[in-house]
């Protein structure tokens, strides 16, 4: 398969080096580099310029403060650059008034030949250009930057690490924040008419549903020693039940998810929320012999 492609369009193409210090000459996009899975080449827009000065910017049309990036030396690079690789590539233009990012998009991104993108910079791109190359806008989040670069970094990095071979386990980015969740099946609740609690398992009842994926947050992580300062690693991390820990986990990534973002809770989730950790509970709870419903979710704290 052949290596995702990259191309950026800048003012500042050092900031896209692919050697050590810069950002991308680390880590897992320098790895992914040097694995084949993906190139990327970071193209001068002022080479495409043709005054003396090889100047990019204008003042704006109406007055007001900052400089407009001009339409023809980017027009002109995004013409010379597509015509470098037979693939067409999805343009891209990192700004503040574009769509948020998100992993669903990133993961959509991920699976494309090639991508160009495009940094803006000083107060924008004059929007000509903008509404002629017609880019899928995208924004980090409700803040701006200096210009689109360091966005683009960002991008480059959250697209390349779910490239298949970029990760040494493969499964890991598929436990990341925000990423899809696969839920249990929901199992028929028989209820008493006393309490109206839940007892699984029963053969009679109601069964209560919930979506089959939902994104949510990570769960909490530990590692050695098992006990720090205190404080005692979860004892269903140490049982040696897959099952149970696979249960664990994502009980807390569903409490994590309302306790820190519940707006990422759908309301078909949210009605059966209750259900759900109940029926994750009983798993975890079996593989410690004792009442799932009586186990602290945060874990011990010797």
């Amino acid at each position: 398969m052949a290596a995702l492609r990259f191309d950026i369009l800048t003012t500042f193409p050092g900031m896209f080096a692919s050697d050590a210090p810069a950002a991308l000459g680390f880590s897992i996009p320098s790895r992914a580099r040097a694995a084949g899975l993906v190139e990327w080449h970071a193209h001068d827009v002022r080479a495409f310029t043709t005054d003396r000065h090889a100047k990019t910017d204008d003042r704006p049309f109406g007055g007001g403060p900052g400089m407009v990036m001009t339409c023809r030396p980017l027009w002109d690079a995004i013409q010379a650059v597509e015509a470098q690789d037979a693939r067409r590539p999805l343009r891209v233009l990192l700004t503040p008034q574009g769509e948020r990012l998100t992993q669903r998009r990133v993961e959509a991104l991920a699976g494309l030949p090639r991508i160009l993108l495009i940094a803006g910079h000083y107060e924008g791109i004059d929007d000509r250009l903008v509404k002629a190359v017609e880019p899928l806008e995208l924004s980090l989040g409700d803040y701006v930057l200096s210009g689109g670069e360091l966005a683009a970094l960002v991008l480059m990095d959250a697209i390349i690490r779910l490239l298949p071979g970029a990760v040494g386990h493969e499964e890991s980015t598929g436990q990341d924040s925000y990423s899809l969740a696969r839920l249990p099946k929901p199992k028929r609740i028989r209820r008493t008419r006393a309490t109206g609690r839940g007892q699984g398992g029963g053969d009679s009842g109601t069964i209560v549903e919930w979506p089959c994926e939902v994104p949510l947050l990570d769960c909490p992580h530990f590692t050695k020693p098992r006990v720090w300062d205190g404080r005692a690693v979860p004892e269903i991390l140490l049982s040696g039940d897959h099952e149970a820990v696979d249960a664990w986990r994502l009980e807390q990534r569903i409490l994590a998810t309302e306790a820190r973002r519940p707006d990422m809770i759908p309301d078909d989730l949210r009605r059966g929320l209750p259900a759900l950790l109940e029926q994750l509970r009983s798993v975890y709870g079996r593989a410690l012999n004792t009442e799932g419903t009586d186990i602290d979710p945060a874990g011990d704290r010797a």
